[in-house]
């Protein structure tokens, strides 16, 4: 019997798992319903398919559609002059002290409408989609109270429905201590557990938790405070752990089941032992490494050795990562941190998909995953992590639809 209800996707070199030791010539994916009914050699398409609706890749490597696991891609403003400040010698510290870092992008946020937010939002995602992302996370965190924390995450779902894109949203409201609540932090994470989290949960806008844990925001008993109110609403939890200083927010996170633990420059061996233990992914952030122009190098090695699995992504933010090319990390990725190609397209691919916790995210083409794939003007993968500022993307499938075809531009 034909099945005519499928497509074909011919004439690929296939990277099923982005692996650069395992692309194969010559092959076919078959979508139906979104999904990824079939793959393999074009020559062992099953006859079921014969007369299945086929499109030509052209002999382009394929790769699993790339997947931005750490954003704070919703924001109003930005801080250019804090940049500026920072070349004349500030620290981070320092900003914040002074009143700048997250709580100016606070300030923003707070006194911008929805729709001016969704605006220039969906700037910053389109540039991400152009360049294959097929799902982001995005985290609030730049609202510290209810209202602004609500507009923000509606946001987050609102460009979920304007472009072809899965995202997944984290609630953040543990990233700073608001200017209201000066002194007082304690009754501000009660605010956070009490009030905005149950709330903003039973509003259908929360897929995950997250908390800064860290000397500029808060301590492992406040963060433990936030993970138990995500407990006993059912929803994972993700930490920025281990950023500036050891505090054992990864050991914490992992004695949560965290998704993830991220940045981690640094992190010590007994919390890459409880990740390990925990299945908690390694989201390393270059990005956030070079703005900040920090020195302190996240232990890829120790990862590497306890199988902690490492995930890449944008730490798209407004004050220490300013950027919206998941590819430029994959360079930075491996010139910074010294990750292989290997590396770091698993990171933004499968491990990625880990860290994101998104049941529709596989990060892997496999048989009923969804099909989520790009096609690459490329040779060979490891050209992903050496270019930077060339295009390279010449289509994206997403569950089975084109979302962006540049195949046009490039013959």
């Amino acid at each position: 019997m034909t099945d005519n209800s499928a497509q074909i996707w011919r004439n690929a070199r296939l990277a099923a798992r982005a692996d650069p030791a395992d692309v194969l010539e010559n092959a076919a994916i078959v979508v139906r319903d979104g999904r990824i009914e079939w793959f393999g050699a074009e020559a062992d398409i099953p006859s079921a398919f014969a007369k299945s609706t086929s499109h030509d890749l052209e002999g382009r490597i394929v790769t699993p559609g790339l997947v931005d696991c750490h954003t704070h891609l919703v924001y109003a403003g930005n801080r250019a002059e804090e940049f500026a400040m920072r070349l004349e010698g500030a620290s981070y510290e320092d900003i914040a002290k002074r009143g700048g870092g997250i709580v100016s992008t606070v300030r923003n946020t707070r006194a911008a409408s929805e729709d001016e937010l969704f605006a220039q939002s969906l700037r910053r995602l389109d540039a991400l989609l152009a360049e294959g992302v097929t799902a982001l996370e995005i985290k609030s965190g730049y609202g510290l109270d209810l209202v602004t924390e609500r507009k923000m995450l509606r946001v987050a779902r609102r460009l979920a429905a304007a472009r072809p894109v899965t995202i997944a949203t984290t609630f953040l409201g543990a990233h700073a201590l608001p200017p209201e609540y000066a002194g007082r932090a304690d009754d501000y994470i009660a605010h956070v557990c009490d009030e905005m989290l149950p709330t903003l949960a039973a509003k259908g806008l929360v897929d995950a938790v997250d908390v800064f844990c860290e000397r500029i925001a808060f301590t492992l008993a406040q963060a433990e405070r936030v993970f138990n109110a995500a407990s006993k609403l059912n929803l994972p939890v993700k930490m920025h752990a281990e950023q500036l200083s050891l505090m054992g927010g990864a050991a914490l996170a992992a004695k949560h089941h965290a998704l993830s633990a991220d940045h981690l420059e640094f992190l010590d061996e007994a919390g890459a032992i409880a990740m390990r233990e925990a299945g908690t992914v390694a989201v390393l952030l270059p990005g956030a490494f070079y703005f900040i122009r920090e020195k302190q190098l996240p232990p890829v090695e120790l990862l590497r050795r306890h199988g902690v699995p490492i995930a890449l992504a944008t730490d798209s933010n407004p004050g220490t990562s300013p950027s919206t090319s998941l590819l430029l990390m994959l360079n930075m990725g491996c010139t910074l941190f010294r990750l292989s190609v290997a590396e770091v397209l698993a990171g933004v691919t499968r491990h990625g998909a880990k860290a994101l916790g998104h049941a529709d995210v596989s990060g892997q083409i496999s048989v009923g995953a969804k099909a989520d794939f790009v096609a690459w003007d490329i040779e060979t993968l490891a050209e992903l992590a050496y270019w930077t500022g060339l295009e390279r993307c010449a289509l994206v499938v997403r569950h089975g639809a084109v979302t962006v075809d540049k195949r046009t531009k490039q013959n």
